[in-house]
């Protein structure tokens, strides 16, 4: 009887190859800045940086080494609105269209960032400029400072992306020794229209001293809406909570009943254990 050879093993599994990183999008960034940061590439090479000498010194002494400053912009054209004069209400439309524009301007900046191989960007700064030959529309302008941590650890976002923020490099110095790190500069905004004073109203008011109960309630709730979508984003991120918030109140050109509140801030998330440093007092000479 013959025997029959056995069929030979099959061949082990591949092993899993780690998943690459993610390409940056490099849509809307104009040959000139891929130029100009492909001289930036590189960790021995020139950097750029709209750090002051103070702030310079206290990035690199967090860990991190300037890679570049980074730019985004979107010039963006703001539609027609209807807005009720009598009646306090969002107007939407404006909302969206300040909230794409600057989500544009971050995007690109960001893309910046990774191209640079940066780990994050500090000391943002987000900008609306009007101009004369664009009636209706706005340039929104990302600025910052790229970073590298220069220990080789992962400081980038769940996403692969590099973290942002609009701390100072004091600020950013301080953040990490008291055990945190930021996430992401997460931002709300809510363009709202205050309804006008009807005429027998107007006049009832003159000559006393009482709280203009209209104006007040749809102020309130602009800052609030704005408040709440930028709290939205940071849980979006898994943030331990958001530092440096700041309100801006500003009408741009839409007139004075209707005005835009745009809340920013660093979400921030722990490090783990770490001790905190006990903070030193300094006494200011100046009188």
């Amino acid at each position: 009887m013959t025997q029959q050879t056995p069929p030979p093993p099959p061949p082990p599994p591949a092993p899993e190859q780690p998943a690459a990183a993610p390409q940056p999008d490099l849509e809307g960034l104009p040959k000139d800045a891929l130029r100009r940061l492909s001289e930036l590439q590189g960790k021995d090479g020139l950097f750029t940086s709209d750090l002051s000498v103070n702030e310079f010194l206290l990035v690199k002494e967090a860990g991190f080494h300037p890679r570049g400053l980074v730019v985004g912009s979107s010039i963006y054209h703001i539609g027609l609105t209807t807005k009720s004069w009598s009646s306090s209400q969002e107007v939407k439309t404006l909302t969206q269209a300040m909230y794409a524009a600057r989500e544009l301007a971050m995007a690109r900046m960001e893309e910046e960032a990774t191209v640079l191989g940066a780990d994050g960007v500090v000391g943002v700064r987000l900008d609306v400029g009007f101009y004369e030959w664009g009636r209706g529309t706005a340039e929104f302008i990302a600025l910052g400072t790229a970073v590298s941590a220069e220990d080789g650890g992962n400081w980038k976002t769940n996403e692969g992306k590099p973290f942002t923020s609009d701390l100072s490099g004091q600020d950013f110095w301080t953040l990490l020794q008291s055990g945190h790190a930021p996430l992401g500069l997460v931002m709300g905004t809510c363009v709202y229209h205050v309804a006008h004073q009807r005429m027998f109203q107007a006049l009832g008011n003159i000559g006393q001293n009482k709280e203009m109960a209209n104006f007040t309630q749809a102020l309130y709730e602009a800052r609030e809406l704005a408040m709440e979508r930028m709290q939205d984003e940071a849980r979006k991120l898994n943030a331990e909570g958001i530092v440096g918030v700041q309100i801006q109140e500003k009408s741009h050109v839409w007139g004075s009943h209707t005005i835009e509140f745009f809340s920013m801030g660093t979400a921030v998330r722990k490090l783990g254990d770490r001790e905190i440093e006990k903070p030193q007092m300094v006494l200011s000479l100046d009188r």
